[in-house]
């Protein structure tokens, strides 16, 4: 809001300015010099794309992608939702240079997504919000396979080739146990660095690098649970006179239980939830104030109306009309079960909300559309149709459900 209000102020001149400054890193011959913009866009959504790769690996390592029975229904959906949308949009640009956006209504956001299932509250059976958002990870698996085909650049391979061994040299890190999130950061960075210079779009590095993070852990259940009752009864039980500063034995328990926490928490664990704060309070928001921001007076009448008839078609229409359908199409053939307490309504309403683009669609634009008119059209065509699959969203499966109260959470749990 604050983007879309600041580009249609008086102050907008400011806004194109801010992101026009010209930001420059390194040494000598060695820099880059780019735009905030692109700081932010190959940058620190980089960081966005790592983010999603560490909960990509943990979906497939012991959550709802781990084994084909339980991906099956999700990864349906997602490739319902991602097929549809695509073809809906191609068929409006059919003959055009526009349709070289095709990928834009195939993302789901799935922060603003799940955020909708949130408001609903008791109203939505748990199950369902396992299944949206298992299939917005497919999705985004999805969506950087499309990225790195489709919206990269002629490829420099000597380059790309330096960045793939840097990848071999972390895969290899993690293969000897390294844990440290800092020797990860280092080899990333010049990960990032060589498929930026490669032609390969930045932020696939971000997800590449994320499949070569540890998701094992030093230490099983019971071994911490030793550690811990030895920690604590080492630190004791007695009352201290001082509980600033610890004694030496009490100070020993205490780094003997932080060991403990350490390790048994996989490096992918740790670096997902030091990083997710981050991510969603900083990244995220400066993601959308640079890239929302757009002249609503200059958004319409100067491109073919068929790219936002095209991403609105694929995002409303597309997107529920493909998952629902491949998710029964994987039902009726036995591939995959409805979730308890799901109904067929509640898969309509979750299509519906795999409508709200947003992120991820405003991104591939950036990518897709070299024009400024046309990727103004697409961008305020992406905002209204999201905040509109949302709305939608909402009232259908508000209605679709009552709230789960007294004994009836009892016997459902």
């Amino acid at each position: 809001m604050i983007a879309l209000i600041w580009a249609n102020s008086p102050w907008a001149p400011a806004y194109l300015t801010l992101l026009d400054s010209r930001i420059i890193l390194g040494w000598g011959e060695h820099i880059l010099a780019k735009p905030l913009l692109l700081w932010i866009n190959d940058g620190l959504m980089a960081v966005f794309f790592f983010v999603v790769g560490l909960e990509i690996k943990r979906e497939l390592s012991v959550g709802e992608l781990a084994t084909s029975r339980k991906a099956a229904l999700p990864v349906a959906g997602a490739l319902g939702g991602m097929a549809a949308p695509a073809i809906l949009y191609a068929a409006a640009n059919l003959g055009r240079p526009e349709i070289h956006g095709w990928g834009v209504p195939m993302a789901t956001d799935i922060a603003f997504a799940l955020g909708v299932l949130t408001l609903l509250g008791p109203r939505i059976p748990p199950a369902l919000k396992v299944f949206l958002a298992a299939l917005a990870i497919v999705d985004d698996i999805g969506a950087v396979v499309v990225i790195a085909l489709f919206y990269s650049s002629s490829i420099a391979l000597p380059v790309l080739m330096t960045g793939l061994a840097l990848l071999g040299l972390s895969a290899l890190f993690g293969r000897a146990g390294v844990r440290s999130p800092v020797v990860y950061g280092v080899v990333g960075l010049l990960v990032w660095l060589a498929f930026l210079k490669s032609g390969v779009h930045a932020t696939v590095a971000g997800v590449l690098l994320a499949m070569t993070v540890p998701a094992e852990t030093h230490m099983n259940a019971r071994s911490f649970r030793q550690r811990v009752g030895e920690a604590m009864s080492e630190f004791g039980d007695e009352e201290s006179a001082d509980d600033i500063g610890l004694d030496s034995v009490r100070q020993s328990a205490v780094a003997s239980l932080e060991r403990a926490c350490e390790e048994v928490q996989s490096p992918l664990q740790r670096m997902e939830q030091i990083l997710h704060p981050w991510v969603s309070h900083g990244i995220m928001p400066l993601f959308a104030l640079a890239n929302a921001g757009v002249p609503l007076g200059g958004a319409s009448g100067v491109v073919p109306s068929s790219v936002p008839i095209g991403i609105a078609v694929g995002l409303l229409i597309g997107k529920p009309l493909g998952i629902t359908l491949a998710s029964l199409a994987a039902v009726r053939l036995k591939l995959a079960e409805l979730p308890a307490g799901v109904t067929i309504r509640h898969l309509i309403g979750a299509g519906v909300l795999g409508g709200i683009g947003f992120t991820m669609a405003i991104f591939v634009a950036g990518l897709a559309y070299s024009d400024g008119h046309t990727l103004a059209s697409a961008k305020a065509a992406i905002l209204a149709t999201s905040t509109a699959a949302g709305a939608l969203g909402y009232v259908a499966l508000r209605g679709s459900s009552r709230p789960v109260i007294g004994d009836e959470k009892e016997n459902t749990g």
